[in-house]
């Protein structure tokens, strides 16, 4: 029997499912087809400028009237080393010249954390959606508290023990404990600490006998028994991303698509080459290149971002993907090709909620 917890009443949910957040392939309406099945669906706002942040939410409430949930980023802003960055082109300079083109003389920081943008603070509380989580750390207790006093429900990511008890004290009203089998970037606060990547399962049991706030569960969730496995692990809710990426309204490109039902979806990789942080995506080129001389480290993050989506986009202009990130789980192999409402129906019927 699936046990439904407060957390879904709290958030305005009839279903324990939460589609991730997805910085470049959530959409509107992904989103909007999530929350009207009665699950939570979420914008990737993270690399988004405030007026894209605002025109996203406005877009997705022209589609809903149900409760939704915008993502941020609270990275630490990087700290610039010209040497550290000029290694890290010189070792990627091969790739540049095989596309035809010369690497760029520097690296843009990209976007701003929200740890210091205080533009997209006040537009959330302008707009107030329902739910607004934090990926890669948290903010800090003044713009928590404007959040709450807005009447926003928070949510944070954590990959450990010591992240989550951070984020207790912080008086944020959930945890999204995100295993090593997660697809994208993972959360963790220090990317130059010590991850002891436990398995989702793992993780969640321990959250969940350590702290008192509602676990949610993330990584390697692809259907109805894994979200029910992570309910009876005690688990609030279970998030799913690779899951989504199939479906006609996220934004993924065809070659996204393509490689996600190839063979290739077999192998995801834990990488911080793409963009200097660690994330889990479908291996390629890219990555190996990059690999193949661990004594150069990428830039900080976002830095290194910059010069693996400029080589993509010269690489897409050939029909080529390998230098592409395409976050995925481990679960990839089983993600499913159908609409957002058909993977809700799906999700649901297995769960045996419906």
């Amino acid at each position: 029997m699936t046990v439904i917890h407060p957390l879904l009443a709290r958030l305005g949910l009839r279903y324990p499912i939460i589609q991730a957040p997805m910085a470049g392939v959530s959409t509107p309406a992904l989103a909007a087809a999530v929350s009207n099945a009665g699950g939570l669906g979420s914008l990737g706002l993270g690399a988004s400028t405030v007026e894209q942040a605002r025109q996203s939410i406005v877009a997705t409430r022209a589609e809903t009237d149900a409760p939704f949930n915008v993502n941020l980023f609270c990275h630490q802003p990087p700290l610039r080393n010209a040497q550290r960055e000029a290694d890290w082109l010189a070792h990627l300079s091969p790739l540049f010249t095989e596309m035809g083109a010369e690497p760029p003389a520097q690296l843009d920081t990209l976007y701003p954390s929200f740890l210091q943008d205080d533009a997209m603070l006040e537009m959330l509380l302008a707009e107030r959606p329902a739910v607004v989580s934090f990926h890669f750390g948290i903010p800090d207790g003044d713009r928590l508290s404007a959040l709450r006093q807005a009447g926003i429900h928070t949510l944070a990511t954590a990959t450990s023990v010591e992240e989550a008890e951070q984020i207790e004290a912080a008086g944020v009203g959930g945890i999204v404990a995100q295993g090593i089998e997660a697809g994208g970037h993972r959360g963790i606060f220090d990317p130059e600490g010590p991850d002891k990547a436990l398995p989702t399962v793992d993780l969640v049991r321990i959250l969940v006998s350590r702290t008192s706030l509602p676990v949610i569960a993330a990584g390697g969730i692809m259907d109805g028994h894994d979200i029910r496995t992570m309910l009876a692990h005690g688990a609030a809710a279970a998030q799913l991303g690779t899951a989504f990426i199939l479906c006609p309204e996220s934004a993924a490109n065809a070659g996204y698509r393509a490689r996600l039902q190839s063979e290739y979806a077999g192998e995801t990789r834990m990488t911080a080459v793409l963009s200097g942080r660690p994330a889990r995506g479908i291996a390629n080129r890219f990555m190996t290149h990059c690999d193949s001389d661990p004594a150069v480290v990428p830039p900080a993050y976002p830095i290194a971002y910059d010069a693996a989506k400029r080589l993509h986009a010269l690489a897409t202009r050939r029909d080529n993907h390998e230098f592409a990130a395409h976050w995925a789980g481990t679960g990839a192999p089983r993600a499913r090709k159908m609409t957002a409402a058909q993977l809700m129906a799906a999700l649901i019927e297995e769960l045996g909620l419906a």
